[in-house]
Protein backbone atom coordinates (compact mmCIF):
# COMPACT_ATOMS: atom_id res chain seq x y z
CA UNK A 1 0.00 0.00 0.00
CA UNK A 2 1.05 3.67 -0.96
CA UNK A 3 1.82 5.53 2.22
CA UNK A 4 0.82 9.39 2.49
CA UNK A 5 2.98 12.36 3.00
CA UNK A 6 1.64 14.77 5.44
CA UNK A 7 4.09 18.27 6.08
CA UNK A 8 2.91 20.24 8.46
CA UNK A 9 4.99 23.33 8.72
CA UNK A 10 4.90 26.09 11.57
CA UNK A 11 5.56 28.74 10.36
CA UNK A 12 8.51 31.35 11.79
CA UNK A 13 8.19 28.80 15.13
CA UNK A 14 11.85 28.46 16.23
CA UNK A 15 12.61 25.54 18.79
CA UNK A 16 13.07 27.61 21.99
CA UNK A 17 9.30 29.02 22.20
CA UNK A 18 7.84 25.37 21.89
CA UNK A 19 7.30 23.69 25.10
CA UNK A 20 8.54 20.51 23.18
CA UNK A 21 11.75 22.26 23.94
CA UNK A 22 11.57 22.77 27.44
CA UNK A 23 9.62 26.47 26.86
CA UNK A 24 8.12 27.39 30.49
CA UNK A 25 4.87 28.90 28.08
CA UNK A 26 2.62 25.52 27.27
CA UNK A 27 2.60 26.33 23.59
CA UNK A 28 2.91 22.83 21.82
CA UNK A 29 0.66 20.44 23.90
CA UNK A 30 -0.69 18.99 21.05
CA UNK A 31 2.82 18.48 19.46
CA UNK A 32 4.47 16.89 22.89
CA UNK A 33 1.27 14.56 23.47
CA UNK A 34 2.36 13.65 19.32
CA UNK A 35 6.16 12.86 20.16
CA UNK A 36 5.58 10.07 22.71
CA UNK A 37 5.22 7.76 19.32
CA UNK A 38 7.55 9.93 17.34
CA UNK A 39 10.84 10.78 16.88
CA UNK A 40 11.89 14.09 17.80
CA UNK A 41 15.31 15.53 16.81
CA UNK A 42 17.12 18.10 19.44
CA UNK A 43 18.98 19.82 17.37
CA UNK A 44 17.22 20.21 13.75
CA UNK A 45 18.04 22.89 11.38
CA UNK A 46 16.28 24.92 8.79
CA UNK A 47 18.66 25.48 5.81
CA UNK A 48 17.41 29.13 5.02
CA UNK A 49 16.13 32.45 7.32
CA UNK A 50 13.00 33.19 5.44
CA UNK A 51 10.44 31.60 3.47
CA UNK A 52 11.47 31.33 -0.34
CA UNK A 53 15.19 29.42 0.16
CA UNK A 54 13.72 27.45 2.93
CA UNK A 55 10.81 25.81 0.93
CA UNK A 56 12.63 25.26 -1.98
CA UNK A 57 15.34 22.99 0.34
CA UNK A 58 12.46 21.39 1.93
CA UNK A 59 10.49 20.28 -1.54
CA UNK A 60 14.12 19.35 -3.78
CA UNK A 61 16.66 18.23 -0.62
CA UNK A 62 18.73 20.89 -2.28
CA UNK A 63 21.08 23.35 -0.28
CA UNK A 64 20.86 26.76 -0.87
CA UNK A 65 23.93 27.55 -2.82
CA UNK A 66 22.81 24.25 -4.91
CA UNK A 67 19.48 25.38 -6.60
CA UNK A 68 20.02 29.08 -5.68
CA UNK A 69 16.37 30.76 -5.30
CA UNK A 70 16.91 33.39 -3.10
CA UNK A 71 14.95 36.37 -4.69
CA UNK A 72 11.42 37.30 -5.59
CA UNK A 73 12.79 36.83 -9.77
CA UNK A 74 14.01 33.18 -8.90
CA UNK A 75 11.87 30.17 -10.06
CA UNK A 76 12.01 26.70 -9.41
CA UNK A 77 12.31 24.67 -12.97
CA UNK A 78 9.49 22.31 -13.09
CA UNK A 79 10.42 18.81 -12.08
CA UNK A 80 12.30 19.09 -9.29
CA UNK A 81 10.27 18.77 -5.97
CA UNK A 82 9.63 15.41 -4.45
CA UNK A 83 5.55 16.21 -4.24
CA UNK A 84 6.05 16.32 -8.52
CA UNK A 85 7.97 12.86 -8.12
CA UNK A 86 5.22 11.37 -5.98
CA UNK A 87 2.50 12.60 -8.12
CA UNK A 88 3.92 11.99 -11.76
CA UNK A 89 5.98 8.85 -10.94
CA UNK A 90 3.39 7.55 -8.21
CA UNK A 91 -0.11 8.64 -8.93
CA UNK A 92 -0.20 10.79 -5.98
CA UNK A 93 -2.47 13.52 -5.33
CA UNK A 94 -1.25 16.64 -3.89
CA UNK A 95 -2.17 19.33 -2.48
CA UNK A 96 -1.05 22.67 -0.29
CA UNK A 97 -2.74 24.70 2.00
CA UNK A 98 -1.37 28.17 2.93
CA UNK A 99 -1.69 32.30 2.92
CA UNK A 100 1.85 31.92 2.77
CA UNK A 101 2.42 33.55 -0.89
CA UNK A 102 5.97 32.28 -1.86
CA UNK A 103 4.07 29.06 -1.54
CA UNK A 104 0.56 29.46 -3.43
CA UNK A 105 0.61 32.60 -5.30
CA UNK A 106 3.88 34.27 -6.62
CA UNK A 107 5.05 32.33 -9.81
CA UNK A 108 8.64 30.99 -8.56
CA UNK A 109 7.73 27.33 -9.07
CA UNK A 110 6.65 25.96 -5.98
CA UNK A 111 2.80 26.12 -6.50
CA UNK A 112 3.37 24.11 -9.55
CA UNK A 113 4.18 21.10 -7.42
CA UNK A 114 0.48 20.67 -6.32
CA UNK A 115 -2.33 19.91 -8.34
CA UNK A 116 -4.71 21.25 -5.64
CA UNK A 117 -3.87 25.05 -4.25
CA UNK A 118 -6.07 26.87 -1.17
CA UNK A 119 -3.96 30.17 -0.66
CA UNK A 120 -5.50 33.32 1.34
CA UNK A 121 -8.65 33.61 2.40
CA UNK A 122 -8.80 36.22 4.30
CA UNK A 123 -12.47 36.73 4.87
CA UNK A 124 -14.40 38.45 7.33
CA UNK A 125 -16.40 34.97 7.87
CA UNK A 126 -14.97 32.04 7.16
CA UNK A 127 -17.78 29.83 7.56
CA UNK A 128 -19.99 31.48 5.15
CA UNK A 129 -19.69 30.83 1.29
CA UNK A 130 -16.43 31.57 0.39
CA UNK A 131 -16.26 33.41 -3.22
CA UNK A 132 -13.23 32.18 -4.33
CA UNK A 133 -14.59 28.63 -4.20
CA UNK A 134 -17.59 29.53 -5.96
CA UNK A 135 -15.76 31.43 -8.68
CA UNK A 136 -13.60 27.87 -9.16
CA UNK A 137 -16.73 26.03 -9.82
CA UNK A 138 -18.86 28.90 -11.83
CA UNK A 139 -15.97 31.46 -13.33
CA UNK A 140 -15.83 34.74 -12.39
CA UNK A 141 -18.07 37.62 -13.59
CA UNK A 142 -20.70 35.93 -12.31
CA UNK A 143 -22.14 38.47 -9.48
CA UNK A 144 -26.34 37.56 -9.90
CA UNK A 145 -25.47 33.88 -9.57
CA UNK A 146 -22.98 34.51 -6.35
CA UNK A 147 -25.64 36.05 -4.76
CA UNK A 148 -28.29 33.66 -5.47
CA UNK A 149 -25.83 31.37 -3.54
CA UNK A 150 -25.61 33.63 -0.56
CA UNK A 151 -29.22 34.13 -0.09
CA UNK A 152 -29.97 30.35 -0.13
CA UNK A 153 -27.33 29.44 1.82
CA UNK A 154 -27.30 29.36 6.01
CA UNK A 155 -25.40 32.52 6.51
CA UNK A 156 -26.76 34.77 3.53
CA UNK A 157 -25.41 38.71 4.56
CA UNK A 158 -22.69 37.09 5.93
CA UNK A 159 -21.84 35.47 2.33
CA UNK A 160 -22.58 38.65 0.83
CA UNK A 161 -19.87 40.74 3.01
CA UNK A 162 -17.38 37.99 2.08
CA UNK A 163 -18.22 38.65 -1.74
CA UNK A 164 -17.77 42.23 -1.12
CA UNK A 165 -14.53 42.30 0.72
CA UNK A 166 -12.97 39.55 -1.84
CA UNK A 167 -13.80 41.76 -4.72
CA UNK A 168 -11.93 45.14 -2.67
CA UNK A 169 -8.80 42.62 -1.99
CA UNK A 170 -8.16 41.86 -5.73
CA UNK A 171 -9.33 45.48 -7.36
CA UNK A 172 -9.08 47.72 -4.27
CA UNK A 173 -6.74 46.51 -1.57
CA UNK A 174 -6.31 49.58 0.27
CA UNK A 175 -9.74 50.35 0.38
CA UNK A 176 -9.79 47.85 3.14
CA UNK A 177 -9.26 48.23 6.95
CA UNK A 178 -5.93 46.62 8.09
CA UNK A 179 -8.22 44.35 9.89
CA UNK A 180 -9.22 42.23 7.09
CA UNK A 181 -5.43 42.42 5.48
CA UNK A 182 -4.42 40.15 8.90
CA UNK A 183 -3.40 36.51 8.66
CA UNK A 184 -5.72 33.98 8.30
CA UNK A 185 -5.92 31.50 11.22
CA UNK A 186 -5.02 27.72 11.51
CA UNK A 187 -8.23 26.22 11.19
CA UNK A 188 -9.20 27.66 8.07
CA UNK A 189 -6.29 25.82 6.60
CA UNK A 190 -7.01 22.83 8.47
CA UNK A 191 -10.23 22.70 7.13
CA UNK A 192 -9.19 22.81 3.82
CA UNK A 193 -7.10 20.16 4.26
CA UNK A 194 -8.96 17.75 5.85
CA UNK A 195 -12.31 18.29 3.30
CA UNK A 196 -9.65 17.67 0.55
CA UNK A 197 -8.42 14.62 2.53
CA UNK A 198 -11.66 13.15 3.16
CA UNK A 199 -12.31 13.22 -0.99
CA UNK A 200 -9.06 11.25 -1.41
CA UNK A 201 -9.48 7.93 -2.73
CA UNK A 202 -6.06 7.05 -3.48
CA UNK A 203 -2.63 7.96 -1.90
CA UNK A 204 -1.98 12.02 -1.18
CA UNK A 205 0.92 14.32 -0.41
CA UNK A 206 -0.13 17.44 1.45
CA UNK A 207 1.80 20.60 2.80
CA UNK A 208 0.02 22.39 5.23
CA UNK A 209 1.76 25.90 5.86
CA UNK A 210 0.25 27.94 8.83
CA UNK A 211 1.12 31.28 9.06
CA UNK A 212 -0.46 32.40 12.44
CA UNK A 213 3.25 32.58 14.00
CA UNK A 214 4.45 35.04 11.27
CA UNK A 215 4.23 38.69 12.19
CA UNK A 216 2.02 40.72 12.99
CA UNK A 217 1.32 38.55 15.86
CA UNK A 218 -2.76 38.42 16.51
CA UNK A 219 -3.38 34.92 18.52
CA UNK A 220 -6.93 34.60 19.17
CA UNK A 221 -8.50 35.50 22.59
CA UNK A 222 -8.51 31.88 23.67
CA UNK A 223 -4.80 31.49 23.25
CA UNK A 224 -4.11 34.81 23.53
CA UNK A 225 -2.78 33.88 27.35
CA UNK A 226 0.75 35.51 27.50
CA UNK A 227 -0.13 38.15 25.72
CA UNK A 228 -3.16 40.88 26.06
CA UNK A 229 -4.54 44.00 25.54
CA UNK A 230 -1.61 46.18 26.24
CA UNK A 231 0.85 44.63 23.95
CA UNK A 232 -1.97 44.54 21.25
CA UNK A 233 -2.04 47.91 21.42
CA UNK A 234 1.81 48.27 21.44
CA UNK A 235 2.10 46.29 18.33
CA UNK A 236 -0.42 48.17 16.05
CA UNK A 237 1.63 51.38 17.32
CA UNK A 238 4.01 50.00 15.27
CA UNK A 239 5.05 50.60 11.78
CA UNK A 240 7.40 49.05 11.28
CA UNK A 241 8.07 45.18 13.22
CA UNK A 242 11.57 44.99 11.63
CA UNK A 243 13.14 48.30 10.69
CA UNK A 244 11.75 50.58 13.43
CA UNK A 245 13.69 48.42 16.26
CA UNK A 246 16.94 48.18 13.61
CA UNK A 247 17.04 51.96 12.83
CA UNK A 248 17.06 52.68 16.38
CA UNK A 249 13.61 54.24 16.60
CA UNK A 250 12.25 51.82 18.88
CA UNK A 251 13.59 50.72 22.07
CA UNK A 252 14.35 46.81 21.85
CA UNK A 253 12.87 45.93 24.70
CA UNK A 254 9.53 46.11 22.84
CA UNK A 255 10.19 43.78 20.09
CA UNK A 256 11.10 41.49 23.11
CA UNK A 257 7.64 42.26 24.87
CA UNK A 258 5.62 41.04 21.42
CA UNK A 259 7.16 37.82 22.52
CA UNK A 260 3.95 36.83 24.48
CA UNK A 261 1.74 37.04 21.80
CA UNK A 262 3.96 35.45 19.49
CA UNK A 263 3.61 32.56 21.80
CA UNK A 264 0.13 32.71 22.02
CA UNK A 265 0.32 32.18 18.10
CA UNK A 266 2.37 29.06 18.69
CA UNK A 267 -0.75 27.75 20.68
CA UNK A 268 -3.17 28.66 18.35
CA UNK A 269 -1.19 26.18 15.57
CA UNK A 270 -0.44 23.72 17.46
CA UNK A 271 -4.10 23.14 18.68
CA UNK A 272 -5.22 22.79 15.05
CA UNK A 273 -1.71 20.45 14.56
CA UNK A 274 -3.54 18.32 16.99
CA UNK A 275 -6.94 18.74 15.50
CA UNK A 276 -5.76 17.36 11.41
CA UNK A 277 -3.48 14.46 13.51
CA UNK A 278 -6.94 13.34 15.50
CA UNK A 279 -9.18 13.44 12.57
CA UNK A 280 -7.08 11.79 10.36
CA UNK A 281 -6.81 8.72 13.67
CA UNK A 282 -10.24 8.64 13.84
CA UNK A 283 -10.77 8.24 9.84
CA UNK A 284 -8.05 5.35 9.94
CA UNK A 285 -5.62 7.01 7.97
CA UNK A 286 -3.06 8.63 10.50
CA UNK A 287 -1.54 4.94 10.30
CA UNK A 288 -0.65 4.78 6.69
CA UNK A 289 0.75 8.38 6.77
CA UNK A 290 4.42 9.66 7.25
CA UNK A 291 4.14 13.10 9.60
CA UNK A 292 6.51 15.39 9.44
CA UNK A 293 6.12 18.63 11.84
CA UNK A 294 8.54 21.43 11.34
CA UNK A 295 8.90 25.00 10.91
CA UNK A 296 10.79 26.77 7.46
CA UNK A 297 12.53 29.23 10.31
CA UNK A 298 12.52 30.98 13.45
CA UNK A 299 12.12 34.44 15.00
CA UNK A 300 14.21 36.95 16.20
CA UNK A 301 12.90 38.84 19.40
CA UNK A 302 16.24 41.08 19.68
CA UNK A 303 18.97 38.81 20.21
CA UNK A 304 22.73 39.67 19.21
CA UNK A 305 24.56 38.17 16.59
CA UNK A 306 27.55 36.69 17.49
CA UNK A 307 29.07 37.73 13.75
CA UNK A 308 27.46 40.85 13.18
CA UNK A 309 29.28 44.00 14.88
CA UNK A 310 25.99 45.53 16.32
CA UNK A 311 23.10 43.91 14.71
CA UNK A 312 20.39 42.45 16.34
CA UNK A 313 17.68 39.67 15.06
CA UNK A 314 14.21 41.58 14.59
CA UNK A 315 12.01 38.77 13.03
CA UNK A 316 13.34 36.66 10.24
CA UNK A 317 15.48 37.14 7.21
CA UNK A 318 19.28 38.59 7.47
CA UNK A 319 21.24 36.72 9.02
CA UNK A 320 22.31 33.15 10.44
CA UNK A 321 21.24 33.63 14.15
CA UNK A 322 20.16 30.13 15.55
CA UNK A 323 17.16 31.59 16.81
CA UNK A 324 16.33 31.81 12.85
CA UNK A 325 17.83 28.19 11.75
CA UNK A 326 17.24 26.31 15.19
CA UNK A 327 13.83 24.86 14.35
CA UNK A 328 11.15 22.22 15.86
CA UNK A 329 10.91 18.79 13.89
CA UNK A 330 9.16 16.02 15.16
CA UNK A 331 8.61 12.83 11.98
CA UNK A 332 6.40 9.56 12.19
CA UNK A 333 6.34 7.36 9.87
CA UNK A 334 3.61 4.56 9.51
CA UNK A 335 3.55 1.68 12.23
CA UNK A 336 5.46 3.75 14.50
CA UNK A 337 4.72 3.34 18.42
CA UNK A 338 7.75 4.40 20.11
CA UNK A 339 9.34 7.82 20.99
CA UNK A 340 13.18 8.03 19.89
CA UNK A 341 14.75 11.31 20.34
CA UNK A 342 17.89 12.41 18.09
CA UNK A 343 20.43 14.39 19.64
CA UNK A 344 22.87 14.72 16.35
CA UNK A 345 22.29 17.66 14.38
CA UNK A 346 19.57 17.05 11.56
CA UNK A 347 18.48 19.35 8.61
CA UNK A 348 15.16 19.77 6.75
CA UNK A 349 17.14 19.20 3.33
CA UNK A 350 16.45 15.49 3.74
CA UNK A 351 12.51 15.73 3.55
CA UNK A 352 12.82 14.48 0.40
CA UNK A 353 14.88 11.96 1.08
CA UNK A 354 12.72 10.38 3.99
CA UNK A 355 10.17 10.46 1.72
CA UNK A 356 12.01 8.09 -1.09
CA UNK A 357 13.19 5.83 1.65
CA UNK A 358 9.46 5.35 2.41
CA UNK A 359 8.84 4.70 -0.80
CA UNK A 360 11.55 1.70 -0.81
CA UNK A 361 10.19 0.47 2.43
CA UNK A 362 14.02 2.26 3.87
CA UNK A 363 12.24 3.87 6.56
CA UNK A 364 13.56 4.14 9.88
CA UNK A 365 14.33 7.19 12.79
CA UNK A 366 17.21 9.29 12.06
CA UNK A 367 16.69 9.91 8.55
CA UNK A 368 17.23 13.93 8.65
CA UNK A 369 20.76 13.16 9.87
CA UNK A 370 22.88 13.39 6.81
CA UNK A 371 26.34 11.68 6.56
CA UNK A 372 28.09 15.05 5.84
CA UNK A 373 27.99 18.60 7.67
CA UNK A 374 24.71 20.70 8.08
CA UNK A 375 25.12 23.75 6.52
CA UNK A 376 22.60 26.95 6.52
CA UNK A 377 23.00 30.14 4.58
CA UNK A 378 21.67 33.76 4.57
CA UNK A 379 22.13 36.36 1.32
CA UNK A 380 21.24 39.62 2.78
CA UNK A 381 17.83 42.11 1.32
CA UNK A 382 16.05 41.82 -1.58
CA UNK A 383 16.04 44.79 -3.54
CA UNK A 384 11.99 45.82 -2.41
CA UNK A 385 13.19 44.79 1.31
CA UNK A 386 16.30 47.34 1.08
CA UNK A 387 13.63 49.89 0.27
CA UNK A 388 11.66 49.17 2.69
CA UNK A 389 14.69 49.61 5.50
CA UNK A 390 16.04 52.62 3.81
CA UNK A 391 12.96 54.54 5.25
CA UNK A 392 14.81 53.54 8.95
CA UNK A 393 18.11 53.09 8.19
CA UNK A 394 21.03 55.13 6.65
CA UNK A 395 23.57 52.17 6.59
CA UNK A 396 22.38 49.06 5.58
CA UNK A 397 25.88 47.19 5.52
CA UNK A 398 25.52 44.98 8.56
CA UNK A 399 22.21 43.42 6.93
CA UNK A 400 23.36 42.90 3.71
CA UNK A 401 26.62 40.23 2.29
CA UNK A 402 26.64 36.40 2.64
CA UNK A 403 26.80 34.45 5.72
CA UNK A 404 27.06 30.82 5.86
CA UNK A 405 27.20 28.14 8.54
CA UNK A 406 28.35 24.45 9.12
CA UNK A 407 27.16 22.42 11.71
CA UNK A 408 29.34 19.39 13.06
CA UNK A 409 28.22 17.12 16.51
CA UNK A 410 30.36 17.53 19.20
CA UNK A 411 30.04 16.04 22.44
CA UNK A 412 27.08 17.03 24.47
CA UNK A 413 26.61 19.89 21.89
CA UNK A 414 27.20 20.91 18.31
CA UNK A 415 29.59 22.83 16.97
CA UNK A 416 28.76 25.72 14.43
CA UNK A 417 31.31 27.92 12.26
CA UNK A 418 30.21 30.70 10.48
CA UNK A 419 31.55 33.53 8.20
CA UNK A 420 29.82 37.14 6.65
CA UNK A 421 32.21 38.97 4.85
CA UNK A 422 35.62 38.80 6.39
CA UNK A 423 34.68 37.84 9.64
CA UNK A 424 34.53 34.57 11.44
CA UNK A 425 32.54 32.87 14.76
CA UNK A 426 32.10 29.43 16.00
CA UNK A 427 28.73 28.94 18.47
CA UNK A 428 28.63 25.41 20.44
CA UNK A 429 24.73 24.94 20.86
CA UNK A 430 23.75 22.66 23.83
CA UNK A 431 19.64 22.99 23.39
CA UNK A 432 17.47 25.66 21.95
CA UNK A 433 18.23 27.91 24.79
CA UNK A 434 21.50 27.72 25.75
CA UNK A 435 24.78 28.26 23.52
CA UNK A 436 28.17 30.15 24.17
CA UNK A 437 31.01 31.44 22.03
CA UNK A 438 33.46 29.20 21.14
CA UNK A 439 37.46 29.51 19.96
CA UNK A 440 38.31 28.07 16.62
CA UNK A 441 40.66 29.62 14.63
CA UNK A 442 39.76 27.21 11.79
CA UNK A 443 37.00 28.39 10.95
CA UNK A 444 37.04 30.15 7.41
CA UNK A 445 38.87 26.86 6.51
CA UNK A 446 36.53 24.62 7.45
CA UNK A 447 33.17 26.77 5.97
CA UNK A 448 34.48 27.22 2.22
CA UNK A 449 35.81 23.29 2.17
CA UNK A 450 32.36 22.54 2.90
CA UNK A 451 30.55 25.32 0.86
CA UNK A 452 33.38 24.60 -1.88
CA UNK A 453 31.99 21.21 -2.39
CA UNK A 454 28.76 22.23 -3.32
CA UNK A 455 28.15 22.90 -7.31
CA UNK A 456 24.98 24.31 -9.07
CA UNK A 457 22.25 22.56 -9.80
CA UNK A 458 20.99 24.06 -12.45
CA UNK A 459 17.24 24.16 -11.00
CA UNK A 460 16.83 28.38 -11.35
CA UNK A 461 15.10 30.18 -13.52
CA UNK A 462 15.60 34.28 -13.25
CA UNK A 463 13.58 36.61 -14.64
CA UNK A 464 14.96 39.98 -16.19
CA UNK A 465 13.26 42.12 -13.81
CA UNK A 466 10.95 41.89 -10.54
CA UNK A 467 8.10 39.52 -10.92
CA UNK A 468 4.69 41.43 -11.78
CA UNK A 469 2.36 40.45 -9.35
CA UNK A 470 -1.21 41.91 -8.82
CA UNK A 471 -1.78 44.35 -6.73
CA UNK A 472 -3.57 42.02 -3.38
CA UNK A 473 -0.37 39.51 -3.87
CA UNK A 474 1.98 42.72 -3.30
CA UNK A 475 -0.08 43.72 -0.51
CA UNK A 476 -0.14 40.63 1.03
CA UNK A 477 3.84 40.34 1.26
CA UNK A 478 3.49 43.73 2.36
CA UNK A 479 1.67 42.75 5.16
CA UNK A 480 4.19 39.79 5.83
CA UNK A 481 7.26 42.64 5.37
CA UNK A 482 8.65 41.30 2.61
CA UNK A 483 8.00 44.23 0.75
Amino acid sequence: MKSNVLLLIMDSVRARNTSLHGHEHETTPNLDAFADTATVYRQARAPGTWSLPSHVSLFTGLHVPEHGITRARHSLRSGHTIFEHLRDEYGYATGVFSENTWITDMEVGLKDAFDTVEGARNLPYPNAVDPSNFVLTEGQGQYFQYVRRCLDSERPFQSIANGIVTKLAWDYPRLLPDALSASTPADVYADLFLDWEAAQDGPWAACVNFMDAHLPYEPRPEHDEWGGETLRDLQNRMGDQVWEFNGGHRPWWQRRALEGLYDGTIRQIDQQIGRVLDTLESRGVLEDTLVVVTADHGEGFGEPSPIRPGARIAAHGAGIHEALLHVPLVVRGPGQRTRHVVDDVATLTRFPHVVRALREDDWGPGMFVPADPVIASSYGLEEPMEDRARKYCEDLWRFNGTARAVYTDDVAAVEKRMTWRDRTAAVRSYDAKHAALANDGDVRARVDDVFDRLEDAGVREEADGVQDMDAATKRRLEDLGYV
